[in-house]
Order: C-alpha cells, then sequence, then structure tokens
C-alpha cells in the first residue's frame, strides 16, 4: 500500500479545492516545485488509484437517483456487479454482506417508456439475482459536490485562501468541497445541452485535461471550452470530485449504514450525521430504511466506537450495518 507524507495529503487538499489549479500554483502553495508536485500526483494516480473527474449536478442533467440492492447467489455476484460498473447510467456500484448483496447508485430519466427499464425489465429478468430493492435519493446532506472529510485537514487556511482565489467564477464554489454544483432549492436549473454533454464526457475521465485537448476531444476551440467550462460552474451545473482509495488515507473499513429514522426527526439526525468525519456520504431516501450513510474508519475497533458511541442516538429506531467488500466504481470511475 502506497504510504502517503504531508506532501502528498496537501496535494489531494489542493485538488480538493480547486481540482483544474495549475500544478505551479499548488507547488507554490505547498512550498515544493512544480516538478515534484507533478511527480507526486502519477504516483498516486498509478499506485493510489486518484482520479479528478467532473460530474454533472442531478438537477442539470435531469436525472433522478436510485440506491439499488441486488441480492444475488455468490457465484454470479461478481459479474452482475462488473456488468452494472460498465453502464453508463450508474456511479457507485459495491460489493457488501458476504459477497451477495451489490449495491449501486442507478440514474435515470424523469420520464419516457424507457425511463426504468434497468430498474423494471432489465435487473428483474437478469440470470441470478435472487431479490431486488429500489430506494429513490430525495436528499443529499454529505457526498457529491460535499466530500469526505478524510481528505482534507492537511492545508492551512492561509493555504485554503490561495487555491480559493484562483481563477474562480462568479457565483461557483473552488471545487468539490466548496459545494460547487449544488444548487439552491427553488432555483430553475440549467438543462446541459449537447455540446455540454460532449465537454462533461471527457471531463468525467479526467477533470484535468487542458482546454487544448478538451477543445480537440469536443471539435471546438480552447477559448470556446474555456467559456464554457467557466459558464457551467458559474451556474452550478456541474462539480468536481476527488476519486481514491480510501486505504490509501487511512480508512481500511468500509460500510453502509441503512437507517429507520422517524420522519419529523429526519432531517435533524441526516444534518447532525452529515458533520460526523467518519461519513462519507449521508442521503435521505425512500423505503423502510429512510436514511443511508456510508462510513469509513480506520479499522474495525473504529467502527464499532463509531456505531456504538457516535450515531447511537434515539430517534434512530433501526440501523443495518452492511460491510463493504469491494468497490467496483466510484464516482465515474471503474475499479479493477
Amino acid at each position: 500500500m502506497i504510504e502517503l507524507d504531508d506532501l502528498d495529503r496537501g496535494l489531494i487538499h489542493a485538488l480538493h479545492l480547486d481540482a483544474r489549479a495549475p500544478f505551479t500554483l499548488i507547488a507554490e502553495v505547498l512550498g515544493s516545485s512544480t516538478q515534484t508536485v507533478v511527480r507526486r500526483y502519477r504516483r498516486l494516480h498509478a499506485e493510489g488509484g486518484l482520479r479528478v473527474v467532473a460530474l454533472p449536478t442531478p438537477r442539470s442533467a435531469r436525472t433522478h437517483q436510485w440506491f439499488v440492492r441486488l441480492t444475488a447467489a455468490t457465484r454470479t455476484a461478481h459479474d452482475i456487479a462488473v456488468a452494472l460498473a460498465r453502464r453508463p447510467d450508474t456511479s457507485w456500484v459495491r460489493l457488501t454482506s458476504g459477497g451477495t448483496e451489490i449495491v449501486a447508485i442507478i440514474h435515470t430519466a424523469p420520464s419516457g417508456p424507457d425511463a426504468h427499464s434497468l430498474l423494471l425489465r432489465d435487473i428483474p429478468r437478469t440470470a441470478g439475482i435472487t431479490a431486488v430493492s429500489a430506494h429513490y435519493l430525495l436528499h443529499t446532506y454529505l457526498g457529491g459536490p460535499t466530500a469526505w472529510r478524510g481528505r482534507i485537514g492537511a492545508l492551512t487556511p492561509e493555504q485554503e485562501a490561495r487555491l480559493r482565489a484562483h481563477d474562480v467564477p462568479a457565483g461557483a464554489g473552488a471545487g468539490a468541497g466548496s459545494g460547487a454544483g449544488s444548487g439552491v432549492a427553488g432555483e430553475d436549473p440549467y438543462t446541459l445541452t449537447d455540446a455540454d454533454l460532449r465537454l462533461l464526457a471527457v471531463l468525467r475521465e479526467d477533470a484535468r485535461t487542458s482546454y487544448a485537448e478538451l477543445a480537440a476531444a469536443t471539435g471546438s476551440t480552447p477559448a470556446t471550452v474555456t467559456r464554457r467550462l467557466t459558464e457551467l460552474r458559474s451556474r452550478g451545473a456541474l462539480f468536481f470530485d476527488i476519486d481514491i482509495e480510501p486505504a490509501v488515507l487511512g480508512a481500511t473499513v468500509s460500510a453502509l449504514l441503512w437507517m429507520q429514522v422517524a420522519p419529523s426527526r429526519l432531517d435533524e439526525v441526516a444534518t447532525a450525521l452529515a458533520g460526523h468525519e467518519e461519513l462519507a456520504v449521508v442521503a435521505a431516501t425512500t423505503g423502510p430504511t429512510n436514511l443511508v450513510a456510508h462510513a469509513l474508519c480506520r479499522d474495525a475497533e473504529a467502527l464499532h466506537h463509531y456505531l456504538t458511541r457516535r450515531v447511537a442516538l434515539d430517534a434512530i429506531t433501526r440501523i443495518e450495518t452492511a460491510p463493504v467488500l469491494r468497490t467496483y466504481k466510484a464516482a465515474a470511475t471503474l475499479r479493477g
């Protein structure tokens, strides 16, 4: 397992704040050379699974998100998870609970004859799947634009301010950590055009792709894609995310927490949990368990401490803990 030092952690934190910050600026803020920072980035990419990606906000993409829990025979679970991970309409695929349950986030169109074909037709007809439950994602309290705190904390407030001040479009945040692209309830969302989707298809693979490369890939010009990306950020139509193996950052135990909370206490509980450093995702959903969280802990003992001391709230009437055994897809990145 790759071991990180202060420079590595500072680089990850810097990318969290401004995913497209030039390496020259990051090196200056970290007190290092550009060559060293570039070399560290390439090492983290090759050995730590580091990926910087851009993703559309669901409001702009006009999609609905579902947490889908699939129970499959042990012999078929791996193949089903791989097939789901390869689909463009999934963004999160994990194997849990003894290797028989697959949890995925599936994106569906809001309407149309094929809007829910994966949920209603394709999955139920797949051989080896013995049970399916779909939970509509109602509200995200933590996750997406607001990310896990385990990858920040390496920079001083002064260093953060220098990065945040770099070329931030009016009305947009600086990178994934600021909540950029989260949108504001009640505002009319910006609808992505075909040209926007072509641009995002490239940024989904590597959000640090240069403007010249973006122009070549989309049949445009550097000036046009620069202006377009700035506008998309200012409108809150996309956000940047950092994808890295949690174990690299010291979190070796991962678990999904399916919780049942009284509806009158749901917002209170979810808001409180969103402030816990052990959690990477907190989301309200439909279903008998109406709150789901993703816990990342140092080890099993730390998870036990969290479950018995921190998340043991009286408003949570039921909690199911499902250890994550393998991640096939995180954000938009396929894992080997």
